[in-house]
């Protein structure tokens, strides 16, 4: 007798199976689905922020080591027009020992840009020192230094070097020549680098507990300046700030330092010496305020996501068809219309359409964090105002539109002077005021924007040239009235270009706009300067 198999309770079972699978397979995935979305989004928060701040760091390191080598240069052109008056002074009686003693000190003790000052003759001979205890008035000077200057009969920077007086030094020389062109030698005013020095003034109070630093280096890439004073004359190879900085490159950029730390350097050159400045703040420290606000951001987001996901496995539990949609949803919430096709499920039954609310609710809330996030990384958190990201995503969508627009470049006149004489709270303050200013003067439709530092732009949509200038006036205008205490009035010096008048593209426009800002600032300031036009206003 042939044995009967029980295939249709078999299948029963085999499709009560499958459904009871398929119900914890549909939870489990629009469970995971939620879980993937919150840690996305966490994670794109996580990465903005990061580059925020990386991106922040490196402006303001750039920014800083900047204004630092402008300072440095300063100093190098002062020191040598001082060399050079004095220079002038002794060439009317080189052989008077006293006038040369008398004018090394002077030239050290007035100004105090030199640790020592020596006068050597054309053979090399040393006339006069300030101090005199240095005890070398008389000898025959065979540095590189003193034979670089003695050959070549032309304001020098040294290389640094180890004098015989023990020191490491740098020269700045001047050549003696008669009033009839006669070489006499040269007068030299030098630096101590491991004492004392300018330097040290110029840099040495910039410095933090953080880990932030600054240091020097020069085409040699030895150590000029460095806040541990034994690394002084120390040569640093394979560093590429250096190397960049060196060439006349200015710039930012992670880099490792030669202890292995990651840091995020700006860096800048001198170009009367070919020095490099670097300014530089370990990543680490940076990134440290991450953590927290990663917290904070889990901390408030950790209800919603529970109640979100207990709801999504709630509701799951008794559906169907309409499950099969659902989870579809699920598994491309990310993807565009996605939100458009749950609100086309035909939820039909309580659990049904309680899913696809929650899941609207968990799309929107997403959506709206993500522009959260894209708004703060596009605007300046000092001002207020469009930064340079969001500006270059609106000049995008003008650039595929055509819009003729008019720009106007500003800055704030010797805002240096402001951070200072008042510190850097009152410059944001200055800040803040003059982006206030700019957005009261503009129209809805105009773009404001921080483009770094204390420079301004005013992008304004169909503005004719006359009428950008009026604008720029009227803003001129309104910053030199308005008091900013405790600093007083500040000015603004504008410059002005329109497209396509005075431009073929967008980037020529932006570009012309500054050259016309460093014209109004080279005309004397707190004026408004237009392409294309002769005509000086303020």
């Amino acid at each position: 007798m042939p044995q009967i198999h029980p295939l249709p309770r078999r299948r029963s079972l085999a499709r009560l199976l499958f459904r009871v699978d398929l119900q914890r397979m549909i939870v489990a995935l629009a469970v995971a689905a939620a879980g993937v979305l919150l840690a996305n989004g966490f994670y794109s928060s996580y990465l903005v922020q990061r580059q925020v701040l990386i991106d922040t760091t490196l402006k303001a390191n750039h920014a800083y080591a900047a204004k630092l080598a402008e300072a440095a240069q300063n100093f190098i052109e002062e020191a040598q027009q001082q060399l050079a008056y004095s220079a002038g002074i002794v060439a009317r009686d080189f052989d008077n020992e006293n006038l040369l003693l008398d004018e090394a000190e002077r030239l050290r003790l007035q100004t105090h840009s030199f640790n020592s000052v020596a006068i050597v003759d054309a053979g090399a001979i040393v006339r006069a020192t300030s101090p005199e205890a240095l005890q070398i008035k008389g000898r025959y000077l065979r540095s590189l230094a003193a034979r670089e200057a003695l050959d070549q009969r032309r304001p020098l920077v040294s290389q640094p070097y180890m004098a015989i007086t023990g020191n490491m030094l740098v020269v700045i020389s001047q050549p003696v020549f008669t009033a009839d062109g006669r070489y006499l030698g040269y007068i030299g005013g030098t630096i101590y680098l491991r004492e004392r020095n300018i330097l040290n003034v110029l840099l040495g109070t910039h410095h933090y507990d953080d880990g932030s630093y600054l240091y020097v280096a020069d085409q040699g890439r030895a150590l000029l300046y460095h806040p541990d004073p034994a690394r002084i004359g120390e040569v640093v190879s394979g560093n590429p700030v250096i190397e960049a900085a060196i060439t006349g490159v200015s710039g930012s950029g992670e880099v490792v330092n030669s202890r292995g730390v990651a840091m995020l350097a700006g860096y800048a050159p001198v170009p009367a010496t070919g020095w490099g400045v670097v300014a530089q703040r370990p990543l680490a420290v940076t990134l440290a305020p991450l953590e927290g606000l990663m917290w904070r951001v889990a901390a408030n987001s950790a209800p919603a996501a529970v109640v979100t996901l207990v709801a999504i496995w709630w509701f799951a539990r008794a559906i169907s068809r309409p499950l099969g949609q659902l989870a579809e949803g699920a598994r491309q919430m990310d993807a565009p219309g996605t939100a458009d096709r749950i609100q086309r499920v035909r939820s039909w039954y309580v659990e049904a359409r309680q899913i696809k609310r929650a899941m609207l609710i968990g799309i929107g809330l997403l959506q709206a964090r993500i522009g959260r996030l894209d708004r703060d990384a596009r605007t300046d958190p000092l001002t207020g105002l469009i930064n340079r990201r969001g500006m270059d995503d609106v000049l995008e969508l003008w650039r595929a539109e055509a819009r003729p627009f008019a720009a106007i470049a500003v800055d704030i006149d010797h805002f240096k002077q402001v951070n200072d004489s008042w510190g850097h709270e009152v410059g944001d303050a200055v800040l803040r005021r003059v982006g206030l200013i700019l957005r009261q003067t503009a129209r809805d439709t105009d773009l404001v924007c921080r483009t770094g530092g204390e420079e301004f732009l005013l992008l304004l949509p169909g503005l004719s040239s006359a009428a950008a200038v009026a604008v720029a006036e009227r803003l001129r205008k309104a910053v030199a009235r308005e008091r900013i205490d405790p600093a007083g009035h500040v000015t603004v010096s504008a410059g002005v270009a329109v497209l396509p008048e005075d431009a073929t593209d967008i980037g020529a426009a932006l570009r012309l706009a500054d050259e016309m800002l460093y014209e109004a600032k080279r005309a004397g300031r707190n004026r408004v300067v237009a392409a294309g036009s002769p005509r000086l206003h303020g």
